[in-house]
């Protein structure tokens, strides 16, 4: 079993995010953040474990089941943590494990037991509190196991022992703190973005008429891996030709023909920090007029969006500005029939969703799709510095779409990973190319073996 710990980010700022948290929640409140747990995939084999994020931020200890108990001025200590116990046969068998003992030394709880002992040990961090944090609805099991334990603290109402009366979701805390990054986190969001974009350049380099789908994902894990990121963010999507028109496409497993254009949506993992990328260019290095065409709306539309990331803007000034750019341009180029309508009119009917979907962008940062509101009282938030986020307009012309026949069958996307700053935006994944006139010069440039093959390992 591995796992990933996020030994990266300091236990001093671990120590501040939980500071924070005790403050918030006040004397008369606890919070309890349970681990990730591992996951069958058959029989005796696991799926790799891959902490849950709260978890991960709060505390940074990398083992499943743990439990983390915040309870401000407790005199048995405010932040406890519950692991499974030291056992040299089953480190054995399945690696190293911290133990009470390193949750300590290493983690700096200021308690910590072994998982045994919770049901006996957790209730006593609960008693006498009116409010108990935490993820709420998320797992119905550990909702019977929290209610287990509010039951025993009941079961004492005649030694003067309450238990909490209010239950509130730990995400609205846990989240809005998570959606500001520090220094440190914007270290390796930086780092995850570097890695996916030379992955990103090589499959432009290296692609070929004939290759297949799966040898693209292979040599974007092989880049990722040999620099040190063996953790996708979420499976990749390569998509070839019309593929490109499914937007979560993840077979994999077609071959790629001369003539198509290929997306590519893929993005590693560093310390637990997602990067999300996606670029299209095209199967044999050269975009025909109509795939050229679409591509510069796309590429318009996403330059339009990033100009409105900037502190002050609200979430939705990036979509809107890519919605006018897409609209417009769709009929131009002919594909949206604008029957006497301005375009306002045409955004207002959604006359475009039959070829651009989805939104603008997500969060991002320890989940690909990172947690934060994304409005406030019923209205769009506004972009703040520290907060980080994708742009990822797209267009997708379906086969069977009734437009010029040059256009069916194409689909385009072009996202970025980007970082809100004082003055405006940072773009974290500015090594991959998408400049169209690039993309084909860089796909000129595929190294031959002696025999006269590409060389696509090089």
């Amino acid at each position: 079993m591995g796992v990933i710990g996020n030994m990266s980010i300091s236990q001093d700022e671990h120590r501040q995010r939980r500071d924070a948290l005790l403050e918030a929640i006040g004397p008369d409140a606890a919070l309890i953040i349970p681990a990730a747990s591992e996951v069958t995939r058959n029989r005796d084999t696991q799926y790799p474990f891959r902490q849950s994020s709260d978890f991960l931020w709060l505390t940074g200890f990398p083992e499943p089941e743990a439990i983390a108990v915040l309870a401000p001025e407790h005199k048995d200590g405010d932040y406890v943590l519950f692991v499974r116990p030291k056992d040299p046969e089953r480190e054995t068998w399945d690696g190293r494990r911290f133990g009470p003992e390193g949750a300590v030394k290493d983690f700096c709880a200021k308690a910590a037991h072994p998982l045994a002992e919770i049901d006996k040990k957790l209730p006593k961090l609960l008693a006498s509190r009116r409010q108990l944090y935490y993820p709420l609805g998320q797992d119905d099991a550990f909702d019977l196991r929290v209610m287990r334990w509010l039951r025993t603290l009941r079961g004492q109402a005649r030694k003067g022992v309450t238990a909490p009366v209010e239950l509130v979701d730990s995400g609205e805390l846990l989240h809005e703190a998570r959606l500001r990054k520090s220094e440190s986190e914007l270290s390796m969001m930086r780092k995850a973005a570097r890695i996916s974009a030379g992955a990103h350049l090589a499959l432009m380099t290296h692609c070929r008429p004939g290759m297949s789908e799966q040898q693209l994902e292979a040599l974007f894990l092989h880049r990722c891996a040999e620099q040190g990121a063996r953790e996708q963010a979420y499976p990749p999507i390569v998509a070839g030709g019309e593929n490109a028109c499914i937007l979560h496409y993840v077979e994999n497993s077609a071959r790629l023909r001369d003539g198509d254009l290929v997306l590519i949506d893929a993005g590693c993992e560093w310390q637990g920090y997602a990067s999300d990328i996606t670029r299209t260019f095209p199967v044999n290095g050269h975009f025909s007029p109509a795939q050229r065409e679409l591509y510069n709306l796309v590429l318009e539309a996403q330059q339009a969006a990033i100009d409105k990331a900037r502190p002050g803007q609200a979430w939705s000034a990036m979509h809107k500005a890519a919605l006018q750019v897409l609209t417009k341009g769709l009929v131009r180029l002919g594909l949206l029939d604008k029957k006497g309508q301005k375009v306002r009119k045409l955004i207002k009917k959604e006359k475009f969703k039959p070829f651009y979907m989805h939104r603008t962008g997500h969060w991002l940062g320890l989940d690909v799709h990172d947690v934060g509101d994304y409005k406030r009282d019923g209205s769009w938030r506004t972009l703040e510095p520290g907060m980080t986020l994708t742009i990822e307009p797209g267009l997708y012309v379906a086969p069977a779409a009734e437009v010029p026949k040059a256009y069916r069958g194409i689909g385009i996307r072009i996202e970025d990973d980007i970082l809100i700053t004082d003055s405006g935006a940072e773009i974290l994944s500015r090594d991959a190319p998408k400049d169209p006139d690039e993309i084909e010069r860089l796909m000129a440039e595929l190294p031959i073996t002696k025999n006269g093959a590409h060389d696509i390992t090089a």
